[in-house]
């Protein structure tokens, strides 16, 4: 079943939170308070991706145009390796675009080999 993508309602609050706890361990994960407080920024985006009803992964920034900063990606492991990462970074990016974003700058732990490859595929540079 392919994935829908759309924007972040309030009730999808509960699970990002959950999601987020799953993808990062403790110390790198956001309490509920920072994710929150990271959603209801005026300058926020979130893309989330959602697959039977459920949500499959989620995407949040932060925009100061000409710059953006991704703040999370999170994926649910079931998920990952199916294209949603790349489908909900595709969508971001041309949101960001859109309103006249040229510089998006993130944050990953060099050590991560997976999710730096996944950015320099997309382009990222370190």
């Amino acid at each position: 079943m392919p994935h829908i993508l759309r924007s972040y309602e309030p009730r999808d609050f509960a699970a990002l939170y959950k999601l987020d706890q799953s993808c990062f361990p403790a110390g790198i994960s956001y309490s509920k308070t920072t994710l929150r407080y990271f959603l209801t920024l005026p300058s926020a985006d979130c893309v989330v991706a959602e697959e039977g009803g459920r949500i499959a992964g989620f995407i949040l920034s932060e925009e100061n145009p000409p710059l953006a900063h991704i703040i999370t990606l999170d994926v649910d492991a079931r998920q990952r390796r199916h294209g949603v990462a790349t489908s909900l970074l595709e969508a971001l990016e041309t949101n960001l675009a859109l309103r006249g974003v040229r510089s998006i700058l993130l944050e990953t732990a060099t050590t991560n080999e997976p999710a730096v490859a996944f950015w320099k595929s997309r382009g990222y540079r370190i």
